[in-house]
């Protein structure tokens, strides 16, 4: 208090002199200090516009690919909804956002503060920024998507909005892959069977037994069409007598009918499930037991597509998909996890690496109805519910979505997690369920 009491009651003071002096020694001193609030301040804002670009970086990378305008235009309003109140003037040309390579999008910043004290010293504004940069992608993915061909997908609008639905995640895959083959897609139709193509006659993972039982020719006339049916009749050794009586008095002997079955060439190409349990696991094909059976389609259904990333064929493969036939999920989860994994029946999966990711995305409309076994869907769901348990178990995750119909504790159990079983009421919703899906598959990070 003593400089005060000199300066206003000394004799400086009463002159004036050091009253001047000492007030324009505040005005720096103010300046300064007002400096430093402001500077804080500043850099207040400009946490919150970080913290801003960093969300709307995030937001936008959920939702490519998307086209430049589409890009300024969201990214604005992203940015300003994500700001809140700040003292630093804006406007959307002082956003930019370039995508210079695939998979990552680089989003900057620039505005003006508005300095609250500083002005004093002739500071009117000085620039405040922020940087961000989101590479949106994956490393190497490979998913199998098995879906639900049966009669019920007719219905409801149900086929049509899968078509569009999968083929837009196909889309959303092919964006992800920084390189190509990092993402590949297998394409499972199901009904009561799977159709794996007539090109496969001659594979060794096939069993024709079954086949080969029900689909050839007899000796004996009169619509004895399987093997047993025919094996079960009689017929003479001398085709003209067909009563063992006048085939025995003519010199003849009364044997067993005869079945030849058909040439492999005319089989359509499906398989059934495989011999208890093994349509519930991944076992090596090596025996009959072990082995698929190659059975003729009961219903049309589309061939399924092993994993690869032809991106256009993967389309055009689902859009050939047409809705028939009965319900068997648990054959449409088995091949889904066969096509993931290296050994027969289809062997272009990779090995497992911490830098691959594998997963199912199961879709069914209804409850199973049928296999090869019974019509019976409590043990036909004890299958499923296997296969599904032994697929989690070998490392695998799986996401299950139920259109309308389908046991729904049989499908949320199925997938890894709660938050990957998806129940639709309306196939209008597929969309956006596998664009949710597509962009979890299409994992996120901040680089800067």
């Amino acid at each position: 208090m003593g400089i005060f009491r000199r300066f206003w009651s000394g004799g400086e003071g009463r002159n004036g002199n050091a009253a001047i002096l000492f007030a324009l020694a505040l005005v720096p001193l103010v300046g300064a200090t007002g400096a430093a609030v402001d500077y804080s301040m500043a850099n207040s804002n400009r946490t919150s516009m970080q913290k801003a670009l960093d969300a709307t970086a995030l937001a936008l990378a959920k939702l490519m690919p998307l086209s430049q305008a589409q890009l300024d235009t969201q990214g604005w309003q992203i940015f300003q909804a994500s700001l809140g109140n700040v003292s630093v003037t804006l406007k959307q040309s002082d956003l930019k956002i370039q995508t210079p390579a695939t998979g990552k999008l680089i989003l900057d910043v620039s505005g003006q503060y508005q300095p609250s004290i500083s002005g004093v010293i002739g500071i009117q504004n000085f620039p405040v920024g922020a940087h961000a940069e989101v590479t949106w992608g994956i490393k190497k993915l490979e998913v199998a998507l098995a879906l639900d061909n049966t009669g019920s997908m007719a219905s409801n609008n149900k086929m049509t909005e899968l078509k569009k639905a999968a083929k837009n995640l196909i889309d959303t895959l092919q964006k992800a892959a920084k390189n190509p083959g990092d993402v590949k897609v297998s394409i499972i139709p199901f009904h009561i069977q799977t159709k794996v193509g007539t090109s496969n006659v001659n594979a060794t993972w096939l069993r024709w037994d079954i086949w080969e039982s029900e689909n050839g020719s007899c000796n004996k006339s009169g619509g004895y069409n399987t093997q047993s049916s025919c094996t079960s009749q009689k017929v003479c050794t001398k085709s003209q007598y067909n009563n063992r009586t006048d085939c025995q008095d003519h010199s003849g002997s009364w044997v067993t009918a005869t079945w030849t079955p058909a040439n492999h060439n005319t089989w359509t190409g499906c398989v059934e499930d495989r011999d208890q349990d093994h349509d519930a696991l991944d076992t090596a094909p090596t025996t009959t037991a072990t082995k698929f059976p190659a059975i003729q389609c009961s219903y049309s259904l589309t061939e399924i597509m092993p994993l690869n990333y032809v991106w256009d064929d993967l389309k055009t493969r689902i859009d050939s998909m047409q809705p028939n036939g009965n319900t068997n999920v648990t054959i449409g989860l088995a091949w889904a996890w066969h096509s993931l994994t290296q050994g027969d029946p289809l062997t272009q999966a990779a090995a497992p690496a911490p830098d691959l990711s594998k997963y199912i995305i199961l879709l069914t409309d209804g409850d199973n109805t049928q296999n090869r076994w019974t019509s019976s869907q409590n043990s036909i769901d004890t299958r499923t519910a296997l296969a599904c348990t032994n697929a989690k178990a070998a490392g695998f995750r799986i996401y299950t979505i139920r259109v309308i119909n389908g046991n729904a504790t049989l499908l949320r159990n199925c997938a890894t997690d709660p938050s990957m079983y998806f129940d639709v009421d309306s196939a209008s919703e597929l969309d956006a369920v596998f664009n949710a899906i597509g962009g979890q598959l299409a994992s996120l990070h901040l680089s800067q």
